[in-house]
């Protein structure tokens, strides 16, 4: 196939790299698979005779691999851009941003099949990009390491829903992030972009008008709803449809996800917010009193904003866990917020539920990644569930 340079060398075999794989496997094109797992992710003979080398999101550019197939002009690529190479005209709405992704793309593909439109949902979300085998249009999530490589990716609407530090660990800095994320828009026909960011094309915000008002709690869930409008008007859609969507739109697993109510206690799974600006945004969508649990691994992010936000707010009680427990109770003690050192998620979720009242939540929202004590932030919200289940009634 003459869009695809042959052999190709996959870097990265989780989700995405397996697609990517399969994918060109399925096009007759030789695949040379590359993982820290088989041992092989530095060995540089690896890219002899390779016409091109496809990376995996979770690949940094410092790899090995990636640097060497550079230095040789070996092109490389994300696996978004083969997924879109591979599609060939199937439009595609993309969306990015610091937070809200998911939720915004599943709400997008809820649009769609509203309007009666052949949609698939991919990217960082579901099926990767490359899984995609045939849609009349794509609703894709693009994080800021899919964008990093791509080089001809057209989009019939880019979305941008917010930018706030996150991912300092992998970019270096807030610059990098932001330009990775704004690569979004290199070649997109229409922008859908945040009111007030000073960037080119059809503003949304909170406060706009609707077709209908959305059935998912919190004002980030409602600018999320006016960003997929945006985008759904501009790809044709007409606001009935728009606004069945708004109105049957449950929301997204692991963020914001009511998993229980015990003895007049809800519990709310919000595992997804692995950063501040989003743990922030999930505390704030309730006016109950809250029990919260924070803590994880680290992403380079300052724990202060967080601290100063939960001052005189109506967090009633903190339970800290994983390996940033240190880092947030320093902010927190310098705020004066008070706080209790759980550890791990069973013991936080035990001491919340044993102080929370009639009325309260036990809310699940770390503002920080999973990868200390968990997989990925999934594995972390089905641990939470099962916790919750299985308190005593």
């Amino acid at each position: 196939m003459a869009i695809v340079p042959a052999p190709v060398l996959v870097l990265g075999m989780a989700r995405s790299g397996q697609a990517a794989a399969a994918a060109l496997t399925a096009r007759g094109v030789e695949v040379v698979p590359a993982d820290r797992k088989l041992r092989n992710d530095t060995a540089l003979s690896l890219l002899d005779g390779v016409g091109l080398l496809v990376k995996s999101p979770g690949v940094p550019g410092e790899a090995p691999l990636v640097e060497e197939a550079r230095r040789r002009g070996i092109p490389v690529w994300s696996e978004v851009e083969l997924g879109y190479r591979l599609l060939g005209p199937t439009p595609i709405v993309g969306v990015t941003g610091t937070n809200g992704k998911t939720t915004t793309v599943e709400l997008l593909g809820t649009i769609f099949r509203a309007a009666g439109r052949d949609v698939a949902v991919a990217g960082n979300v579901g099926s990767p990009l490359t899984g995609v085998v045939r849609a009349n249009w794509v609703v894709c999530e693009l994080s800021s390491f899919q964008l990093e490589d791509v080089h001809e990716l057209h989009l019939r609407v880019g979305v941008l829903l917010n930018l706030e530090p996150d991912h300092l660990d992998r970019h270096g800095s807030y610059e990098a992030y932001r330009d990775a994320k704004l690569r979004i828009f290199e070649r997109a026909e229409t922008a859908v972009v945040p009111r007030g960011s000073g960037l080119p094309g059809i503003e949304f915000a909170a406060d706009d008008p609707l077709p209908a008002e959305p059935l998912i709690p919190g004002a980030h869930n409602r600018e999320n709803a006016a960003a997929a409008t945006a985008a759904a008007r501009a790809a044709g859609i007409a606001d009935d449809a728009i606004a069945e969507a708004l109105r049957i739109f449950p929301g997204v697993e692991h963020r914001l996800e009511l998993v229980r109510e015990l003895r007049g206690v809800r519990y709310v799974n919000d595992s997804k917010a692995t950063n501040v600006a989003a743990a922030r945004r999930g505390f704030a969508a309730y006016d109950a009193p809250l029990r919260l649990i924070l803590g994880g691994s680290r992403k380079g992010e300052s724990f202060e904003p967080l601290a100063r936000a939960l001052l005189g707010s109506n967090v009633r009680s903190v339970h800290l866990i994983g390996e940033t427990a240190d880092e947030l109770a320093r902010a927190l003690d310098a705020a004066g917020v008070a706080h209790e050192r759980a550890g791990d998620l069973a013991t936080a979720v035990a001491a919340a539920a044993r102080g929370a009242e009639p009325g309260d939540i036990v809310l699940l929202s770390p503002a920080c990644a999973s990868y200390d004590q968990f997989e990925n932030f999934e594995r972390r919200g089905e641990e939470f569930r099962q916790l919750v289940q299985n308190l005593e009634e």
